[in-house]
């Protein structure tokens, strides 16, 4: 039986109307909302106002599901992600 240690995956990520990229370090086994927290975590409430809404992020021009992990998703070190905020 092989198990396979969470690795860290540093990506380049941009939230919504934010101006400047981003690295932010995250673990293989984090889901798709902690990835999207982690990003907002750094921009939200500084160089983007903070809304009450929920986030999103995309992929490749994928929007990704919540509950999936960054390993899951098929993100890689240094890959682009972009985290929005869902209008409804």
């Amino acid at each position: 039986m092989t198990t396979t240690e969470p690795q860290l995956v540093p990506l380049n990520a941009i939230f919504a109307e934010d101006f400047v990229q981003i690295l932010v370090p995250v673990m293989s086994n984090n889901t798709i909302a902690e990835l999207a927290g982690a990003v907002a975590h750094h921009t939200e409430g500084r160089r983007v106002p903070k809304r009450d809404l929920p986030h999103v992020v995309f992929h490749n021009g994928k929007r990704l599901d919540p509950s999936l992990t960054v390993a899951e998703a098929g993100i890689g070190p240094l890959d682009h992600v972009r985290v929005e905020y869902e209008e409804t």
